[in-house]
């Protein structure tokens, strides 16, 4: 079943994915239209689009776990995740600039200093911004074992969004720590995959890679261990 579904992947186009991650931001640009956002409009706007980025990261932070455990071959569409990740995290940072400070940018600075969860939440965006403008051919060829090195921040960069959201509540609800366990979850899976406990590492080639496609390894998706 399983290389059926890998065999369906192959033939499915990455702007698909793309097209896919659109749909959050359309359906909050119609509620923001329609005004079928809650009394705090602006507090609405911002947390779906953090919520959305979280969980666009956690797809991305799934794909080689996937992969290693049942074999489903998500890496095509790794880089696409990631870049949705972003984007929606670059609108939550901006809506918060615009909407909730005014651009008043002095304002801003006293704001993240006094406030730690905003210190984590500017943290992960400047890991996760430092991802994104890597996250080419270019980059990875210029800087060779160094690039897989700098993308392992997607980690940290996790956690600290999770914690980010968690203390912007203010109380402990329960779908942010379940987020929040997802996320040391995969964590706990990337360290194991370094050791001898994943099932699967007669997936690897040769050269500790994992096969993609027709027995390639996508130039974009170096050795499965973001």
């Amino acid at each position: 079943m399983v290389q059926s579904l890998n065999r369906w992947l192959r033939h499915l186009p990455v702007w698909a994915v793309w097209l896919a991650g659109r749909i959050p931001l359309a359906l909050l640009v119609s509620d923001t239209a329609l005004g079928h956002l809650g009394v705090d409009p602006v507090r609405d706007i911002e947390h779906r689009l953090g919520r959305t980025a979280i969980y666009f990261l956690i797809a991305t932070l799934t794909v080689t776990p996937l992969l290693r455990l049942t074999r489903l071959n998500l890496m095509r569409f790794r880089q696409a995740l990631g870049l949705i990740c972003f984007t929606y995290l670059a609108c939550h940072l901006a809506a918060w600039i615009a909407f909730d400070m005014g651009f008043l940018w002095a304002q801003i600075v006293k704001d993240v200093i006094k406030r730690p969860y905003l210190i984590f939440g500017m943290l992960a965006f400047v890991m996760l911004l430092a991802l994104a403008v890597t996250s080419n051919r270019w980059s990875i060829r210029r800087m060779g074992a160094r690039w897989r090195q700098l993308h392992r921040l997607i980690y940290p960069a996790a956690i600290l969004a999770a914690v980010h959201w968690l203390w912007a509540l203010k109380v402990w609800e329960s779908w942010p720590l379940m987020i929040l366990s997802v996320i040391l979850t995969l964590l706990s899976l990337r360290l194991l995959g370094n050791a001898r406990f994943w099932p699967l590492r007669a997936a690897r080639t040769g050269q500790g890679r994992f096969p993609l496609g027709r027995g390639r390894t996508s130039p974009t998706s170096p050795r499965a261990s973001e």
